[in-house]
């Protein structure tokens, strides 16, 4: 398989360049030049697998002449024996509703389930060319820690992790800052999430400077954690018995999670609707709703993963709403840069709402949320899936409704005890972090400080 940049669809990329680079030169995002469509009959075998070999089968089309199939199949099985199901997520019922549960790798966050297939890829690349890479991503609280055990202590890569200053959870940053491996840096930005990425972004653009640290990205941009995400969508869609519609809402920040979703429909599984689940950061809700995806200021909540006003994936979905018109995709992606807005037109809205709806919670909405499902089913949601299972409601949709919950309520203590008068605890494996000593450095919102730190690291 062949990608092309959203921005430039005249040269085409292997996927080693693809997973390596992250974002393409061109500012553009990479996307498959053509997509495998499965048929009812080859999905109806597909849906006889456990997850782990459903993965083998999704991602190995992709990945082209990166690795053969034994060794994908080598390590995917790798990658998920850290799981603590063995079917990597779980499937439960909370009455007319399904929770797709997604946290139940190592840093208890949907993370965890693309993060450590990467690591294990970054691992095979290096050994097979005999390189080093320096991974720079930006967090707003989850991919950090996610990021960070797929990669420590792995020879040949360091990995620098840019967090917003005082902006994620004490869990969130505790499991990023109490690593101990000597190839994880932490840095605290003084500023917000969107900051961090655009730190990211910058150094990417800068060709001397990533060139220079051979600079590779695992934010929700890279296409490889888009694939593995997709794989969920594909198993749970198979664990549905009946033959009512199947809508996902979908927690939602950077649009990553719910792109994922949209491929798998794009390769044939009939899925009817995704609801874009936001916080009151909703630039995406706005979008999908009325037409205007216009950045506003971020406000902190009890969410702080989808404390964002950038939506990076978007891109993908302008490409695919201007008929892969990479001109106009590129036009329209400087205009948002210039002007931080995108107005959608009539047409291109009837093309998003085929396949979304949205939702906005207010910071009341989502600890009630919590509240009631609890009562109701002595279930604690974190506020990232109470925006979710709260948005489903809004929207009212008929038929078999599955919620995305993205990850463990005791990563968000604070909000789980406002809502609900409970702290939940750690898993005890990792019950330690809290009294463990931290390390990271903070770091005024400058891009050549950020790149002074990371070279004197290196």
């Amino acid at each position: 398989m062949k990608y092309i940049s959203t921005r430039n669809n005249s040269k085409e990329f292997s996927f080693e360049e693809v997973f390596i680079k992250g974002l393409a030169d061109d500012g553009g995002l990479f996307i498959p030049k053509s997509l495998k469509k499965y048929s009812e009959e080859e999905l109806k075998t597909l849906s006889t697998l456990n997850y782990q070999d459903l993965a083998k089968k999704i991602i190995f089309p992709f990945i082209g002449d990166f690795m053969t199939a034994n060794e994908l199949s080598d390590i995917v099985d790798k990658s998920y024996s850290v799981f603590r199901k063995d079917n990597v997520v779980d499937l439960i019922k909370l009455g007319d509703t399904k929770i797709l549960e997604l946290f139940h790798g190592p840093t208890l966050a949907f993370k965890d389930i693309a993060m450590q297939l990467l690591g294990n890829f970054y691992e095979h690349y290096l050994k097979k060319n005999n390189k080093n890479i320096n991974v720079v991503v930006a967090t707003s609280g989850d991919t950090g820690a996610a990021a960070i055990d797929a990669i420590k202590g792995k020879k040949n890569m360091n990995i620098f992790v840019l967090h917003p200053h005082e902006k994620v959870s004490l869990v969130q940053r505790k499991l990023m800052s109490t690593v101990k491996d000597k190839n994880v840096f932490n840095i605290a930005i003084e500023g917000n999430f969107d900051d961090c990425q655009n730190l990211v972004k910058s150094m990417f653009a800068d060709k001397e400077f990533s060139n220079s640290i051979n600079m590779s990205g695992v934010n929700s941009i890279n296409w490889a954690r888009i694939i593995a995400q997709a794989v969920y969508y594909f198993y749970t869609y198979f664990q549905i018995q009946d033959k009512r519609p199947i809508n996902f809402s979908v927690p939602t920040g950077n649009f990553g999670d719910v792109y994922a979703g949209y491929l798998s429909k794009k390769m044939g599984l009939p899925i009817n609707k995704f609801i874009v689940a936001t916080n009151k950061n909703d630039i995406l809700h706005r979008a999908i709703s009325n037409g205007n995806y216009e950045a506003e200021s971020v406000s902190e909540t009890n969410s702080p993963s989808m404390d964002i006003q950038i939506a990076s994936n978007f891109e993908r979905l302008i490409y695919d709403l201007n008929d892969c018109d990479d001109n106009e995709t590129r036009t329209i992606m400087h205009g948002i840069k210039e002007n931080g807005k995108y107005i959608i037109s009539k047409d291109k809205m009837e093309k998003i709402n085929k396949d979304f709806l949205s939702a906005s919670m207010s910071e009341n909405e989502i600890l009630d949320t919590i509240k009631e499902v609890h009562i109701k089913y002595d279930i604690i949601l974190d506020p990232h899936s109470a925006i979710g299972f709260g948005s489903l409601n809004k929207v009212n949709l008929e038929g078999n409704n599955i919620v995305l919950a993205t990850a463990h309520p005791c990563k968000f203590p604070e909000a789980i005890d406002k809502s609900i008068g409970i702290k939940p605890d750690l898993p005890d494996e990792l019950k330690y972090v809290i009294g463990e000593k931290e390390n990271y450095d903070i770091i005024s919102n400058n891009l050549s400080k950020t790149q002074q730190y990371i070279k004197e690291k290196i």
